[in-house]
């Protein structure tokens, strides 16, 4: 350990040495019976606690904490966390120097004191004027594969999956929204631990790995968003994919009131898939158990209850990957490729970032429009004079908030090359000029598109969240990402 760390409790300044460092964790491992060892970067207090019979707790239990100060240690950190119960790991991140990096993961024993922690613990003062973020961490043992071709069914995937790498579970395969007898291209493969998950993609990440002849694409899938039980119990949407493209909301409105005329208020349809809102839950769970399954228009459809997301997070959790595709939150573009899930998506709302501060995201505007009547007075304004929550595009977004920070607008350059199969794929450079002689001259997604506005859009998606880490926003899923990874 450091030699001298501040130790900054209660407000005060003083310098704690190493000595005193050591004899306050020995104290709270003394006091606790808990066990700590310090690996692979991290420092392990528990896992398991004293007198624990059986396997660790399950998924949904471990609760990430980010912008820990970094003079702050267990013996400050665990009394604080075992307010929402008994803990059955402490993992501080710790850097060479005896500091930690400002991040940890904390499992409980139960889901339901990992979500307590998250409700009392979020954007807690951990120390005057230092404010911890606490979110659900989840181990991912999903991979994302692509460039397969797209003849093929999930049995041979599963199988070619299974001969190439351990541990696989399950494979998860979408017909194309075109072809039914096609995949999209991609699938994502379950495997039994994120242990395995890791070594299978370390195995074929180098990107020479093939495939029946096809050099295939890795990446870790973006983990779907938990949802509490209590919230799920008063969901009355259903989410029903593998519709035809051709498929109407009036035919899939028709065929859900079928079992009980009138249930049905409204759809929303997508692409290929679609949200049908009921009046009542209960209709929408019979509907469910009666529909999944069925044949709409010859496709055979999937029906589960659809996921709701908090609308302050959802732009930033989509940057990260954090939207499960059954969020109604969630417009694919309209391309003529097949849908790339981890890249495409609406972006709801944007807090704008005034004077260095964050406005609250104010609720989603419903996407309608009103009829225009003879003699309506209008009156000119400028766009800057509405409220972010007026712009669904990241391009206006980003303009927007160019103009609310006084900068100059983005300058966008446009880049090309050949895919493989000779599609020509396209990537915007964005440049911000009030900032270009900074820590970062220009930004660049890492992902090219096959239609302009896509490009355009996916590299303003990409800056404004650079710009939001650039101005000192911590996100927390983001970080946990990176470390699952």
């Amino acid at each position: 350990m450091n030699e001298e760390n501040i130790d900054g409790t209660n407000g005060c300044s003083k310098v704690r040495t190493g000595t005193q460092n050591e004899a306050a964790l020995l104290a709270l491992m003394e006091k606790t019976g808990y066990n700590m060892v310090q690996e692979n970067g991290q420092r392990k207090f528990g896992g398991p606690p004293p007198g624990w019979e059986g396997p660790p707790p399950p998924r949904g239990c471990e609760v990430f904490v980010g912008k820990i100060p970094r003079d702050m240690y267990e013996d400050e950190l665990v009394p604080v966390f075992e307010r929402a119960g008994k803990i059955y790991e402490f993992r501080l991140m710790m850097e060479f120097s005896g500091e930690n990096r400002g991040y940890a993961f904390v499992m409980y024993t139960t889901k339901e004191e990992a979500q307590l922690a998250i409700r009392i613990l979020n954007n807690y003062e951990i120390r005057p004027g230092k404010f911890i973020g606490v979110c659900v961490s989840l181990d991912n043992c999903r991979l994302f594969i692509g460039a397969i071709p797209k003849e093929k069914k999930k049995e041979e995937i599963l199988d070619e999956m299974k001969k190439v790498t351990e541990g696989v579970v399950d494979v998860i395969v979408y017909p194309s929204a075109t072809d039914k007898t096609k995949n999209r291209g991609f699938a994502f493969v379950e495997y039994e631990s994120h242990r395995a998950a890791a070594m299978a993609r370390r195995k074929l990440i180098p990107g020479t790995f093939q495939l029946w002849g096809h050099t295939i694409q890795v990446d870790w899938a973006d983990p779907e968003k938990e949802v509490d039980e209590e919230t799920m119990q008063r969901v009355k949407v259903l989410y029903v994919r593998n519709l035809m493209i051709s498929t109407t909301e009036e035919t899939i409105k028709a065929e859900f009131n079928k079992f009980k005329p009138g249930a049905v208020e409204r759809v929303k349809k997508l692409r290929d898939y679609a949200f049908v809102h009921f009046f009542n839950r209960e209709d929408a769970v019979a509907a469910m158990s009666v529909m999944n399954g069925k044949c709409i228009d010859g496709a055979c459809i999937e029906v589960t209850l659809a996921k709701p997301v908090n609308k302050e997070n959802t732009w930033r959790q989509h940057l990260n990957g954090q939207i499960s595709p059954n969020s109604e939150n969630l417009i694919v573009f309209t391309n003529k490729e097949e849908s790339h899930p981890k890249t495409l998506g609406k972006l709801p709302t944007l807090p704008a970032r005034l004077n260095g501060q964050h406005s609250p995201s104010p609720p989603e505007v419903e996407r309608c429009t009103y009829p225009f009547y003879p003699g309506t007075k209008l009156t000119p304004i400028s766009m800057y004079s509405l409220k972010s929550n007026h712009f669904n595009s990241a391009v206006m977004h980003l303009d927007y908030y160019c103009n609310k920070n006084n900068w100059a607008p983005p300058e966008y350059y446009l880049y090309s090359t050949t895919s493989q199969d000779g599609k020509v794929l396209l990537v915007y450079k964005i440049v911000i000029p009030a900032i270009a002689n900074g820590s970062q001259s220009y930004f660049m997604p890492d992902k090219l598109c096959t239609t302009l506005e896509d490009a355009k859009e996916l590299a303003a998606q990409f800056t404004l969240l650079h710009l939001d880490r650039e101005h000192s926003l911590f996100s927390l899923d983001l970080c946990r990402r990176i470390w699952r990874k």
